[in-house]
């Protein structure tokens, strides 16, 4: 019996090593594969190369300035009677914004008109008296020294009706600078005074500020480097496109043109000076605001474009990680970037339809696989 035991426990041992080595085989495989799939390819963002036209900008900070500002101050002395503008408004070129107190302006007017009607009317008389005195004198009834005496009168008259005429003039003016208009079209801004002040004539207070909007211009710099290229798109007869957006350069305000360059390049930061117009009808652009603005100099065509998210950068060249679809292998290249407009740029060194990394850089080098990331469905509106 105790043989017959031995060879019992013999054969169970052997049947449970066969059952369990399959199993254990089995779960190293598994432990394999995945160990082999965790550290093989690299998620990354791809994008396409694309052929295009892409614009050559050039980017820089601006001032939105005024074509006209009118300080409007009195050319008169006096009480500031009515004032027919509200503050804000919209004011057009003869309109009428203020009255002073104009009862001495027509008062002094009525001296002068009536000081001119006396010596109108003497000069009329000594005219007559100069017409008898010829007669006579060519039937020689008077000398010619009496003639000549009255001549001199009429001319003595003459000046004086001049004279009366100016003054009568100047008071007619005067009356009229009682009546302030506006000298442009734009906006009013705050009041200085209310009515019942007392004004000064040409004082250094003004009574209120007219401001230009429509249109209105951008005044910013730009490297001496574009001068060439802006004066020949110029003489070519081309409208050079410019653009304003905000301050941080996020959201576009007006689209205008080029209007001029200044004279001469400033020789301590080589820049010039451009003005660009704008309509602004919408009236996006306010008076000296700080706008980003954007002139477009040429357009690249047929250029090949990628996002500028692709581009890599070291302290020599720009490169970018190109993807080998036989292999799903990415290789490093070397480009030169030609124009960006933010979020795309033209460079040479790749070919259209070539696929790029556009983002996951931080374990790629030569030769190294990648899969490309699934891009997240759509949200469906609710």
């Amino acid at each position: 019996w105790a043989a017959v035991l031995l060879i019992l426990l013999g054969g169970s041992y052997l049947l449970s090593q066969r059952s369990t080595a399959p199993s254990s085989a089995k779960g190293a495989k598994a432990r394999g594969g995945r160990n082999a799939r965790g550290s093989g390819a690299i998620p990354v963002s791809i994008a396409k190369v694309r052929q295009g036209n892409m614009g050559v900008y050039i980017s820089a900070l601006g001032t939105v300035t005024p074509v006209y500002t009118a300080t409007i101050t009195s050319r008169v002395a006096g009480q500031l009677m009515e004032v027919h503008y509200r503050e804000g408004q919209i004011v057009h070129k003869g309109d009428l914004l203020a009255v002073i107190d104009s009862r001495p302006y027509e008062a002094a007017y009525e001296q002068a008109q009536g000081q001119l009607q006396r010596d109108q009317a003497l000069l009329h008389n000594a005219k007559i008296d100069l017409e008898r005195y010829r007669s006579a004198y060519a039937q020689h009834a008077i000398p010619e020294q009496t003639m000549a005496t009255q001549q001199a009168t009429v001319n003595q008259y003459e000046g004086t009706t001049k004279l009366d005429q100016g003054n009568a003039d100047a008071a007619k003016v005067n009356l009229d600078y009682a009546r302030i208009t506006a000298p442009i079209d734009g906006r009013v801004g705050l009041r200085a005074l209310d009515p019942g002040n007392i004004v000064q004539a040409n004082g250094v207070a003004p009574l209120l500020t007219i401001t230009q909007l429509q249109p209105i211009t951008v005044i910013f710099t730009m490297a001496e480097d574009y001068i060439y290229d802006v004066v020949t798109q110029r003489r070519a007869g081309h409208k050079l496109r410019v653009d304003a957006y905000d301050r941080d350069n996020q959201t576009h305000l007006a689209q205008g043109t080029l209007l001029t360059l200044d004279n001469q390049v400033d020789t301590a930061t080589g820049t010039v000076r451009v003005r660009a117009s704008f309509t602004n009808s919408d009236w996006r652009l306010f008076p000296n605001e700080f706008v980003n603005a954007r002139l477009l100099v040429k357009t690249l065509s047929g250029v090949n474009i990628i996002p500028t998210a692709a581009i890599q950068r070291n302290n020599e060249v720009s490169f970018v990680y190109v993807v080998d679809p036989a292999k799903n292998t990415v290789l490093a290249r070397n480009i030169k970037v030609a124009s960006t407009d933010g979020l795309a740029a033209a460079v040479t060194g790749v070919s259209p339809d070539e696929t790029v990394v556009t983002d996951g850089f931080d374990k790629l080098q030569d030769n190294v696989k990648v899969v490309p990331r699934k891009e997240p469905a759509p949200v469906p509106n609710t």
